[in-house]
């Protein structure tokens, strides 16, 4: 039976993992409660993908630098393919000494004893949640995970499984919805681009008429015809930006954001850089929310500004990160555009960066240029 301080802590971390919605929080959230719920020094979790591999694999006790020196996410073999098709338990008194162990990378952490069991809802194996060196002294040749143990573990991968599998519907539900986001902004873009084509037609043709009796006249129709053109590009060029899968979950906001802005390099005049420091991952709404706004920012900036350079810079700050916007454009009065009524974004900005608990600041004056910093906290 599981002690009375032992069941609130269960209780805080089965309220933990229903506060998240996003599968890859609420997987970080399920492998640091396990580990600490059970005192170990090592816990992971693998999502498995069909391809014999994971397509997720998140880890609790091993630092960034570890991780990275590692390689490769681990395959589907040995014993945590065992958990995976055999949906069974696994505690070990040292997994290097199981027949089924395929050794690990030189760069690969050493552990012990080992405790892992399958995540299922139903007959569907979610993943394999695992813990590795029980902290407290084992008793001789034996393992330090105890039976006991091995029960609590099972409690938190039967709710794990719960709020994985609410993660991945909500996750759904939300790509639906982008779905049919991207459905009305492609509508919107047929229309408006349609209504750009056909005005600059009947220009074209005005200016055709007009070039022999009139060629004052036909040259302000082909400058007409120049204006249309670009608006009819920008309408395409920002309707792109808007309609491009963001990448979040597959590749991450640094590269997301490189890739972005390397698109916006070629396809404008401007110089778009883009440089990132030692930015750890943030919790999924915060990347979305970044990634947004250097969205707007950057439509700002090469839309409204005429800068002939714009740099962005992602930096961590603590757990969190520090978003920045330059550009050498014409700049404006931050206070006139208020009065003005004229916003360019920096209402949705704000409030983006509030609804992750972040703050946005602007910098700006006419011939200045203008600078945007978001700064978000971490998980």
């Amino acid at each position: 039976m599981v002690p009375r301080t032992g069941l609130a802590a269960v209780s805080e971390a089965l309220l933990a993992m229903s506060r998240h919605l996003e599968v890859r929080d609420v997987l970080k959230t399920i492998v640091a409660s396990a580990r600490e719920l059970l005192d170990a020094e090592y816990a992971a979790l693998g999502v498995p993908d069909d391809h014999g591999g994971f397509a997720q694999f998140v880890v609790d006790g091993v630092s960034d630098e570890q991780w990275k020196a590692i390689g490769p996410l681990p395959r589907q073999h040995g014993i945590l393919a065992a958990m995976l098709h055999e949906a069974t338990p696994q505690r070990l008194a040292d997994v290097r000494e199981d027949p089924r162990f395929g050794g690990w990378p030189a760069t690969h952490p050493e552990m012990s004893d080992f405790l892992g069991l399958p995540v299922a809802d139903g007959d569907e194996v979610l993943g394999a949640l695992f813990l590795a060196n029980k902290r407290c002294a084992k008793p001789q040749g034996g393992c330090g995970f105890t039976a006991e143990d091995e029960d609590l573990l099972r409690i938190l991968a039967q709710h794990a499984a719960i709020a994985l599998t609410n993660a991945r519907l909500y996750e759904r539900s939300r790509e639906l919805t982008i779905a049919g986001e991207r459905a009305r902004l492609a509508h919107e873009l047929h229309d408006a681009v349609s209504q750009k084509l056909f005005s600059l037609r009947l220009t074209a043709q005005a200016a055709t008429a007009l070039v022999d009796r009139d060629p004052a006249r036909a040259k302000s129709e082909l400058q007409q015809v120049a204006a249309l053109a670009a608006e009819a590009a920008e309408e395409l060029r920002s309707a792109v930006i808007e309609l491009r899968p963001a990448g979040l979950d597959e590749d991450g906001l640094v590269a997301t954001l490189r890739t972005q802005i390397q698109v916006l390099d070629r396809a404008h005049a401007a110089r778009v850089t883009f440089e990132a420091e030692r930015v750890r991952a943030l919790p999924a709404a915060q990347e979305e929310a970044v990634l947004r706004v250097a969205q707007e920012a950057l439509h700002n900036a090469l839309r409204h500004s005429g800068a002939a350079r714009v740099d962005v810079t992602l930096v961590r700050n603590g757990n969190g990160a520090v978003l920045r916007v330059g550009d050498d454009g014409c700049g404006f009065d931050p206070s006139a555009v208020r009065r003005a009524g004229r916003h360019l974004g920096l209402v949705s900005m704000r409030d983006r960066a509030g609804g992750v608990g972040g703050a946005l600041t602007v910098e700006s004056a006419p011939d200045k240029g203008t600078v945007i910093e978001m700064e978000v906290p971490g998980g």
